[in-house]
């Protein structure tokens, strides 16, 4: 059983705590999903509390058909979509600014392990938006393929090519850039 649902579960019951576990949980995923589409960290922000909102507020029906964390970032899309439609200002913040180096005890291989990460997001930043998607739904959100199609509302078959695709893109673009990445 997915911990997501069952908090959700207790929200809708009436205990507000399961409603501040959901968004502990997967605040900072969605925020950096959401960003995937938007290529705005502070719009994402705000399209990430629009989908609490609309949590709480409406109340929607989980039907249990797939992992609570893919119907949560279906409606993530969703929302995101929405509200692309309605502003076609798109402001980009670079990826520098998101991302704050953490004090850890060697201080100098963190900080090149982030500046390798903060690379590696400009460079996924660069190619198209449902390969900038594929990619973070899979290998920094988890998700599996059919999961990730959900969200995207693709087929197995569509969702294969597309990772397949998105991949040899990426991989393009850090031979192009010299890139040397050990995580990948």
């Amino acid at each position: 059983m997915d911990n997501g649902a069952s908090s959700y579960r207790r929200f809708l019951a009436g205990d507000n705590e399961g409603l501040a576990e959901i968004v502990r949980e997967y605040s900072d995923g969605l925020i950096f999903y959401i960003n995937s589409y938007v290529q705005n960290i502070s719009l994402a922000e705000e399209i990430m509390e629009d989908v609490f909102v609309e949590i709480a507020l409406k109340k929607p029906k989980y039907s249990e058909k797939s992992s609570f964390k893919t119907w949560l970032y279906a409606i993530a899309r969703y929302t995101s979509i929405d509200c692309l439609k309605r502003s076609s200002r798109y402001y980009n913040i670079p990826v520098d600014e998101m991302h704050n180096i953490s004090d850890e005890q060697d201080l100098e291989k963190s900080y090149i392990r982030e500046e390798r990460k903060i690379q590696l997001h400009k460079i996924i930043a660069r190619l198209i938006p449902d390969y900038r998607q594929v990619l973070y739904l899979i290998f920094f959100e988890g998700f599996g393929n059919q999961e990730a199609a959900k969200i995207m509302r693709k087929s197995d078959k569509q969702m294969k090519n597309l990772v397949f695709r998105a991949k040899q893109a990426l991989k393009k673009e850090i031979e192009k850039d010299d890139f040397e990445y050990e995580e990948l």
